[in-house]
């Protein structure tokens, strides 16, 4: 293959969420998060693990700087944890919190590393879940006001924003599935949260502007996912398009065009009388636009009608990663492309693509993990491709910087390109890595 050279200024960097690097989960005032209530419950997490200690990076994180930029990694997106900022989720601010994540702003910038803040992980203070969490439309009030304090704190250094990750899992794995925190079973539950979620992201995107924008940007990264009909069956593409509407466009309609799309809205408002939608609620979401849309992609998903359900996941033929996703780059080729052409050519970051696989083998001390860097080369060809054809994105985090938490699956999966000993807290590169580090260097793939 011919030379792929990527445009001027493409920002090359890694990902990390707080609750799965960070640990020090009671260190200088941290309150409760709901993470932290949930895999301490018993049964929900493989092995009985937790991100008590995760990778210590609370008490690392100058190490874990200056790792990356051995790596030549040009941007840092990383998460704050709320309850480390206010422990209650409101109210008495935690001083300790606002210094670790000014000190690790001011050592990414020292070593010529561009942080990326992501506001919402996952980690909603167990005090507000005690208030009903996302479902109290009083939370969407208080996360815009712990907003506003991290841009009064950071914006003068932090030029990119990122107000949630990924909503539907925070939605639906959490409240409709039980899969996630805080651990819920209730679909309309989960649809009133979808809402209140859109509604906290405008008011934060609304936030940022009133502290000035600090010539910043703001936008909100969805977890995305192409969807294939398994045949050209009539009805499996109408589970396409409840599978899609549900998944990707549930999310990127009130983004870009102020309002959720006509035939979803119109199901769950019949099946469940959900979400609770009040006057001026999409006036609100409509006039608080996103400056660029961040993209989580890892794999497709091909559906088919099914036998007692309206639709039903297809497995096709293929290479499957550790956690049992396809590996299908034409996927992120197609979901960029359309994007692209149904929301009015937005900016776009891919905010997290990678791969869970078995790191079983090791060469001069190294693991050699040939298949997430065949994985990574593969998903940044489609990015390129991309590009070529018109999409605006702007750069690439790949997930994970280094292994960590993996929330339910606990430490049992390896999405890092840099390897960690939970005994010791040892780093090593991976063989991607040092590829990645090349890619970086090249500004594409040589």
């Amino acid at each position: 293959m011919s030379k792929l050279i990527f445009p001027d200024g493409f920002l090359w960097g890694v990902a990390t969420a707080s609750y799965q690097i960070e640990g020090g989960v009671t260190q200088d005032g941290r309150g409760e998060s709901i993470w932290d209530r949930f895999s301490h419950t018993p049964g929900k997490i493989l092995n009985g693990d937790t991100g008590d200690v995760a990778c210590d990076h609370y008490n690392r994180y100058k190490q874990d700087v200056q790792l990356m930029k051995e790596l030549g990694i040009k941007g840092y997106r990383f998460s704050i944890a709320w309850p480390r900022i206010y422990p209650q989720g409101r109210g008495q601010l935690n001083r300790k919190g606002i210094d670790f994540y000014n000190s690790l702003v001011d050592e990414l910038l020292s070593s010529g590393i561009e942080p990326a803040v992501t506001l919402y992980h996952w980690d909603l203070p167990q005090a507000l879940q005690d208030m009903g969490g996302w479902d109290n439309r009083d939370v969407a009030n208080y996360f815009a006001d712990y907003a506003f304090k991290m841009y009064d704190v950071l914006g003068d250094r932090v030029k990119i924003w990122i107000t949630h990750n990924e909503p539907w899992v925070v939605a639906f794995l959490g409240n409709a599935f039980g899969i996630h925190a805080p651990g819920y079973t209730d679909f309309a539950l989960a649809v009133r949260i979808s809402h209140n979620l859109m509604l906290s992201h405008a008011k934060a995107v609304q936030a940022y502007r009133q502290a000035g924008g600090k010539g910043g940007q703001i936008g909100i990264t969805l977890n995305l996912t192409p969807v294939y009909p398994a045949s050209d069956n009539p009805e499996d593409m109408e589970a396409v398009r409840l599978v899609d509407g549900g998944q990707n466009r549930w999310f990127l309609d009130p983004v870009f065009k102020g309002e959720y799309p006509e035939d979803i809205l119109a199901l769950y408002q019949e099946k469940l009388n959900a979400p609770v939608i009040k006057d001026g609620d999409m006036e609100f979401i409509a006039d608080h636009p996103v400056d660029f849309l961040g993209v989580n992609y890892y794999s497709r998903a091909v559906v088919k009608k099914g036998r007692e359900t309206d639709f039903e996941h297809v497995r096709p033929e293929g290479v499957y990663t550790e956690m049992d996703w396809e590996v299908y780059p034409d996927g992120l080729y197609d979901l960029l492309i359309r994007i692209d052409r149904d929301y009015n050519s937005p900016d776009i970051y891919i905010t997290e693509n990678g791969a869970a696989f078995k790191d079983d083998k090791v060469a001069d001390d190294r693991i050699d993990d040939q298949d997430r860097l065949d994985y990574l080369k593969a998903h940044f060809e489609a990015a390129h491709r991309a590009i070529h054809d018109g999409v605006k994105l702007k750069g690439y985090y790949v997930w994970s910087f280094m292994d960590n938490f993996e929330w339910t699956f606990g430490y049992s999966k390896n999405f890092g390109i840099v390897h960690v000993d939970y005994d010791t807290m040892e780093r090593t590169p991976k063989k991607s890595a040092l590829w990645y580090r090349e890619v970086i260097g090249n500004n594409g793939i040589i």
